[in-house]
């Protein structure tokens, strides 16, 4: 999943919002330095990843895009499934997603100096850019894979999936709809067990 997805399977709890926010640079035993409820978000992240990777309705989104985009295709598979989250937001939150966004580019803000430097860096862009509002959007997911791709150096051609998003529209949002409900519940057993 990427950034709206973890942020709001965190639950209400600005340490565990944090932790699984960064916890993508956060590598091996390294998530011990963080206060216990920082490393329980980065637990978290990585439980909801581990989920996720190896779950057959998230293959079979994977599959529609392997032809085109290789091993790019998981990474994007995330970046759509955050759309359709965005899209249908009021569905899973009652606070529109407008606000929420802000009050989590907030919570950023007040916590600055926990972030690692690299989400520090990437901090300002995301908030300007307003990333996860514009997930709601077909255009804005267009921006968002162009800026992967970018990162990529062309390599990965992401830019190109908004075609098949596009395409496969309905079949994307299906298997989305059901995939999401099932890590809501494991997000919130694995929240308990940790």
């Amino acid at each position: 999943m990427n950034f709206l997805a973890h942020i709001y399977l965190s639950g209400n709890e600005e340490d565990v919002i944090i932790g699984n926010f960064i916890a993508d640079g956060i590598k091996g035993k390294r998530y011990l330095k963080f206060p216990p409820s920082i490393a329980k978000g980065i637990l978290l992240h990585r439980g909801i990843d581990s989920f996720t990777d190896s779950h057959p309705t998230v293959h079979k989104s994977t599959a529609r895009l392997h032809k085109n985009y290789s091993h790019y295709s998981g990474v994007i598979v995330d970046i759509l499934y955050d759309h359709f989250l965005a899209k249908n937001w009021s569905k899973y939150h009652n606070q529109p997603l407008d606000e929420y966004v802000q009050d989590f580019y907030e919570l950023l803000r007040n916590n600055f100096t926990i972030l690692p430097p690299r989400i520090q860096r990437m901090m300002p862009y995301m908030i300007a850019d307003n990333w996860l509002l514009s997930y709601a959007s077909v255009e804005g997911i267009g921006k968002i894979l162009a800026q992967m791709n970018i990162r990529t150096k062309g390599v990965s051609k992401m830019n190109l999936a908004v075609a098949e998003l596009e395409e496969y529209y309905e079949e994307f949002e299906a298997e989305f709809t059901s995939f999401f409900d099932e890590l809501i519940s494991f997000s919130k057993q694995k929240l308990i067990e940790l």
